[in-house]
Order: structure tokens, then C-alpha cells, then sequence
């Protein structure tokens, strides 16, 4: 009797240490933040709308209140999981350095003093990726922009927007991180599907070479990519899989299959959502793999607020403008992000 007694304190025992197991927590994700423009007219980009007297009538009131807006969602992302919020954010629809500086220095952004890595590209619309970091977690080493060209056969070189590309310590572990914004799907899905198919490329050659070093690298690839988690460009060229199972050291997870075969996205066309808004990573980043912070939940960001309630978009991400007209909301994509935790004793 004494020693089933025994026994019974010892199970309640370790029950009790593994309520008490907590976690240092850190987020990393992406948001697409829809053309966020300054009100200057740049003579070497395509940003005439884009000014006081252009078709948008952008002056300095709505820059103001785009910056406000954007800087209220990216205060609040994933303040439930982490007090810091995210530690990495890369971000797409840029115009340039200068306002992203204006919004990481938003009453409600500077105190977490996030910093910076930008290139212009030869996007012919005029807008950039970029990433925001805090440096607290994360220390850049290197970065460059990494060029996709469009050229066919016979032709001259074409390029669209770079693929962002950094490298540094996150929480103290080597780690690589593309940002990337693909080719869109103008003139058809399938017509344009090559050009997404040499930004997947550009990326895929770059990770086999940090992955033929190290397997267990810690690797993140976001974006808007123009593309579904399960489309070809991601599927079978970037070589992305979205069963744990399936896995293999080395290979690029995509946490985001199941949201996209449950119908969930990140962006809505013609009443039907779509989730073009991913940050995946490699399997260094899950905890078969490392002894460190691993990967623990994707999520897509979304309150009340930042859906619009009337109108054509109605139940759609509340966006900037509908057509030329104000709207006052934040972006027409919404955040996804992702979990890391590390056990603390």
C-alpha cells in the first residue's frame, strides 16, 4: 500500500513540473502592407497616382493616417504569445527606405527600435520588399538583393522585384531569410506562371547551397507570392512540403497546406480567398532538428477592424482604396506569422 501511495506522489509530481514548464516565445512573419507610397513624385518610378495631384489625391493627411493605421496592427501582432511582439517582419509593397522609417518610428512601433534592410529594385511599378527586425533578437551580417530575371529566349534582359535576401543570428543560431514578392498573375494564372517559376528558382539554388553546407540551418522564406501553397511554383520548384511526415532533413516546410485546403487565406478575389501571404522554413526550424527555439504554430493575423463591413469588399481585408476612392483601411492582405518557442527552466 506504501508503495502504490508512493507512486501516486511521484505521477502528481511530474504532472505538476509539466504544468509549470514555461516558454520563451518569439514570432517572425510577413505582411503585405498595399502600396505604401510617400506623397513625392520620383521621376525614375511609376508613382504619378501616388502624389497630392494624382488619380488618388495621396497627399500628406492620408500618409499620415496609412502610417497610423499600418502601425497600429504590426503594435498588436502576436502580443498575446509575446509582449515584443514580432521579432522579424518582412514586408512587401514598399516605395522606399524613407517610409519604412516613418513607420518604424510610429508612437505606437519606435520603442521597439526595429531597424531596417532595404535595396531599390527594378520593379516597374515602383514598390520593394524589405525586411524590419528587432535587434534584440536578431543580428544582421550580410544581406544583398538577389536578382530574378524574366528574360525568354531571344530576348533582353527583363527584371522583375529582387528577392530580399539576409543573413544573421536569430536568438543566437546562423539563420537565412528571404523576402520575396512574385511576379503577379496578370494576363491569366497560367500565362504568368513562368515568372514566378524563376523567382522559386532564384531562391530554391540559393537554399540548396546553404543547405549542402548545413541541413540543419535555420532558413525562413516569406512573401506574397502570387501563388497558392500547393501551385507548382512553390510545390514543385521551391520544393516546399506541407506534411511533417513527408519531411526530410534539409527540405523547406509549409505550415500553411492545410489553412488553403480549409479554404482560410490571407487575401480575398471574387469571393474566394486566397492565401498568397506564407513564411515557411526549414526543417532546422522544427524540433527534431535544433536545440533551440522550434517551431510551434502558424497564424494569419485578422480583428474585427481590419475587415471591411460594407460595400463590394464587404468581409474582405479593409483596404486603402477601392478604385480612387479613400477607404481608410490598412492593407487588402492580412499578417501571417509564426510561433517559436524555447523551453525555460
Amino acid at each position: 500500500m506504501k508503495k502504490i501511495y508512493a507512486l501516486f506522489i511521484l505521477v502528481g509530481l511530474t504532472i505538476q513540473l509539466q504544468a509549470q514548464q514555461q516558454y520563451r516565445v518569439v514570432t517572425v512573419g510577413f505582411y503585405n502592407l498595399e502600396n505604401l507610397f510617400d506623397t513625392i513624385n520620383d521621376p525614375l518610378k511609376n508613382d504619378d497616382d501616388f502624389t497630392p495631384s494624382g488619380a488618388l489625391n495621396y497627399n500628406k493627411e492620408v500618409f499620415e493616417d496609412k502610417i497610423s493605421k499600418l502601425s497600429d496592427v504590426l503594435s498588436i501582432i502576436s502580443l498575446d504569445q509575446t509582449p515584443e511582439g514580432l521579432s522579424i517582419i518582412g514586408v512587401a509593397e514598399i516605395e522606399n527606405r524613407s517610409v519604412l522609417e516613418t513607420l518604424a518610428a510610429a508612437p505606437k512601433l519606435k520603442d521597439r527600435n526595429y531597424q531596417i534592410v532595404h535595396y531599390d529594385s527594378p520593379d516597374k511599378r515602383g514598390i520593394d520588399v524589405a525586411l524590419l527586425y528587432n535587434p534584440k533578437y536578431f543580428k544582421v551580417k550580410h544581406s544583398e538583393p538577389l536578382e530574378v530575371n524574366l528574360r525568354r529566349e531571344g530576348e533582353r534582359d527583363f527584371f522583375t522585384r529582387d528577392v530580399l535576401y539576409v543573413e544573421g543570428l536569430f536568438m543566437g543560431d546562423p539563420t537565412f531569410v528571404f523576402v520575396n514578392h512574385w511576379p503577379s498573375r496578370r494576363g491569366g494564372e497560367e500565362a504568368s506562371a513562368p515568372a514566378r517559376f524563376a523567382a522559386a528558382r532564384v531562391v530554391k539554388n540559393k537554399v540548396d547551397s546553404l543547405t549542402e553546407i548545413n541541413p540543419d540551418y535555420k532558413i525562413f522564406i516569406m512573401g506574397d507570392f502570387n501563388d497558392e501553397p500547393v501551385s507548382p511554383s512553390i510545390a514543385n520548384v521551391l520544393g516546399a512540403k506541407g506534411k511533417l511526415k513527408d519531411l526530410k532533413q534539409g527540405d523547406i516546410y509549409n505550415p500553411w497546406v492545410d489553412f488553403y485546403k480549409k479554404g482560410i487565406g490571407s487575401s480575398a478575389y471574387n469571393d474566394s480567398w486566397g492565401l498568397f501571404d506564407q513564411v515557411m522554413m526549414s526543417t532546422g526550424n522544427l524540433k527534431e532538428y535544433t536545440d533551440n527555439y522550434y517551431f510551434h504554430k502558424a497564424v494569419i493575423f485578422k480583428r474585427d477592424f481590419m475587415i471591411q463591413k460594407t460595400g463590394r469588399y464587404k468581409n474582405y481585408p479593409k483596404r486603402t482604396f477601392d478604385s480612387n476612392r479613400y477607404m481608410g483601411g490598412y492593407s487588402d492582405h492580412f499578417p501571417t506569422y509564426l510561433i517559436f518557442v524555447k523551453p525555460v527552466n
